[in-house]
């Protein structure tokens, strides 16, 4: 049924779900149908459209295990997500914010945007500390760290860091925990409750399978309050639809992160797209994953690549960064691209990243293209 699920051309090996994944059939479908309703009716049905948003809150809810559906906000991406934490926290000259040395730029930039408040940004050294990262994380915490933001897996290295040990230190001192998961959301299990994460943000078109342009914001309810807004507008108010009541205050959900329009027509994809996740479960598609990781592993090492991404089936995702010895990366990727190959240079090497549909004859094929390069 899954496979079905996916019409990718005919020779075509889509290898790239950690940057941009192609849509599920039934998003296509929903994306049409929404479409096709706002040409005949506009706005008709509106209510309904609200109750699509509603279920994908809850949807989104379910897929992270998170207590309430009041702690989820739908924002465009994972770098406003991480603003609304950043400028939210009433920082004071002298706070650090611990990052690791490996992330990707929407959870480096942020944190040193408030360099001009006086926040430091200390980056723990997890790439010469990979079998003890989260240890690497939690001695970087001091008496004056206020807050630890790491991504969930790392783009480049694939390192699926421990989040239930750091998140366990950071609650012990009084420390807000903050994850990037976008990584990680749809390639493997997500338990913000395990983890005791205070903030979660992951936009959907990575491996929840959905459009750009609409993320997960988590926020923990005890946090709702306490993170300063930035950003107003008409949706976020408690009596949102309301529009003479002058006497507004925010919402008490998370919906008061949302300030304006919502993105209705992203709405319907990611509500399809996370539908098909639900359906199979998050344990079998880690599980369909970490079969395709093995087996590009074990074939580029039986050929003599260097593997740059994490290999250990727990400390990983579904991505597998390599390069060939005598090769340039940068002309390897060309012609790979060329050939069909989606894939993308990260990390000082190819990064190969498959979803749970992806064939076996798709492996095969990039590999054979691999190995054909001279």
């Amino acid at each position: 049924m899954s496979q079905a699920e996916f019409a990718l051309d005919e020779g075509l090996c889509y290898l790239n779900h950690a940057a941009v994944s192609p849509w599920p059939q039934r998003t296509v479908r929903a994306v049409e149908r929404f479409a096709d309703e706002n040409a005949r009716l506009g706005s008709r049905h509106f209510v309904r459209w609200q109750q699509i948003e509603q279920e994908l809150r809850d949807y989104l809810r379910q897929l992270i295990n998170a207590a309430d559906i009041e702690e989820i906000a739908l924002l465009k991406s994972t770098s406003e997500a991480l603003s609304v934490v950043a400028w939210g926290i009433d920082w004071q000259a002298g706070d650090q914010v611990v990052i690791t040395d490996q992330e990707f730029p929407s959870n480096r930039i942020v944190w040193e945007s408030l360099r001009c408040l006086g926040v430091e940004v200390i980056e723990a050294d997890i790439s010469k500390r990979r079998d003890s990262a989260e240890s690497a994380v939690i001695d970087a915490i001091t008496a004056r760290t206020r807050l630890v933001s790491v991504s969930a897996v790392q783009y480049s290295s694939g390192l699926a860091l421990d989040l239930v040990a750091i998140g366990a230190a950071c609650r012990r001192r009084e420390v807000a925990f903050c994850v990037d998961a976008i990584q990680s959301i749809g390639a493997r299990p997500f338990d913000v409750q395990a983890c005791q994460a205070d903030f979660v943000m992951a936009d959907g078109h990575k491996w929840m399978l959905g459009p750009e342009g609409l993320a997960l914001f988590y926020c923990r309810r005890e946090w709702l309050s306490r993170l300063m807004l930035r950003q107003y507008g008409w949706h976020m108010v408690e009596a949102m639809g309301d529009f003479d009541n002058r006497d507004w205050q925010p919402a008490h959900s998370a919906r008061r992160f949302e300030c304006g329009s919502p993105n209705m027509l992203g709405t319907h994809a990611l509500h399809a797209s996370v539908s098909l996740l639900l359906e199979i479960g998050s344990q079998k598609i880690h599980e369909l994953i970490s079969e395709k990781a093995s087996y590009l592993i074990d074939k580029l090492n039986k050929n003599g690549f260097n593997i740059l991404s994490e290999v250990h089936p727990d400390r990983r995702a579904g991505i597998i960064t390599f390069e060939r010895p005598g090769v340039n990366t940068s002309d390897l990727y060309d012609y790979l691209q060329a050939q069909g190959v989606i894939c993308a240079l990260r990390g000082g090497g190819i990064r190969f990243s498959p979803h749970f549909y992806t064939p076996e004859a798709v492996l095969e094929r990039a590999l054979s293209l691999v190995l054909a390069f001279e």
